[in-house]
């Protein structure tokens, strides 16, 4: 694996590479890497010539300050998970050279998309998303572009802005890994202590009886008010919000038209660890 930590040495490295034909998937990250990112480069390496994997703890999608001081940065160990799975690019910049103007201005119209859910509870981050998201896109220029399913809204935000941009990247959504138990691996799991992952669960099992159960007679409400009190009586949970919704927009809905696809969001706390969720109903 080559590790390149300046946009010049690697745009010179895969303007060869291009030059030659080979196919090149970017897999953006921010690091503290586990089994669910290493699974967006198992599904890269057999659909592309080149791998290329980025580490940057991004600021501009950061509302809170003491949030993206606390983000862990084990980057000893991210590097040697990528070298098991025959990463062949590790592109890790820092700050100055993503935002070598401190002033730069960047605004992307995603309609509601940023002002729901995720984008209400953390105003600017889809706007500081796209913006690095945009630069690994044109520095890269990748055939293909990977991202987890766990990051639903994030998902969607980045499909909205290849199509404004009308950029010639293939957009690969890969399922959510989930550990033995059924929950979804997330860097920030690494702050909840044994006790708090088990709480935890409350989040996938109430997702799942939502999707075993939205076919029923009962109603869609009944259905998510049952999927809720999962959530809401276990102990150390509490929840933020939690929403059946149209796939693409993001819009909640009333009513399941099982002819279009919907997604289950939710967001809780525990343990002081903001954690997010979600599943494909239909």
């Amino acid at each position: 694996m080559e590790i390149f930590k300046t946009k010049a040495s690697l745009q010179a490295h895969l303007q060869k590479a291009r030059s030659e034909g080979k196919k090149i998937a970017l897999i953006p990250t921010m690091g503290a890497l586990h089994e669910g990112h290493l699974s967006l480069l198992d599904y890269a390496k057999p659909i592309s010539d080149i791998s290329v994997c980025s580490i940057f703890v991004n600021p501009t999608q950061f509302n809170d300050p003491k949030d993206l001081e606390k983000y862990p940065r084990p980057i000893e160990n991210d590097i040697k998970l990528l070298e098991s799975v025959d990463c062949d690019i590790l592109f890790m910049p820092s700050v100055d050279e993503m935002y070598p103007d401190k002033d730069e201005n960047w605004h992307i119209d995603l309609g509601e998309l940023d002002q729901i859910w995720e984008g209400e509870k953390r105003p600017g981050h889809f706007q500081g998303v796209t913006q690095v998201v945009y630069k690994l896109f044109t520095l890269v220029q990748p055939d293909i572009a990977c991202f987890g399913q766990k990051d639903f809204q994030q998902v969607m935000v980045i499909k909205r802005m290849i199509e404004i941009k009308d950029l010639p990247i293939k957009l690969a959504i890969c399922p959510i890994i989930r550990d033995q138990h059924g929950l979804a691996l997330s860097s920030r799991n690494m702050r909840l202590s044994e006790e708090g992952k088990t709480k935890a669960l409350a989040l996938s099992r109430s997702l799942q009886y939502l999707k075993d159960h939205i076919a029923d007679n009962t109603g869609l409400q009944e259905v998510k008010n049952n999927a809720l009190a999962i959530l809401t009586g276990t102990e150390g949970v509490t929840v933020e919000y939690f929403a059946i919704c149209e796939s693409t927009s993001l819009k909640e809905v009333e009513q399941i038209d099982f002819s279009k696809p919907h997604v289950a969001l939710v967001t809780a706390w525990v343990e002081d660890v903001r954690l997010i969720d979600n599943m494909v109903l239909t």
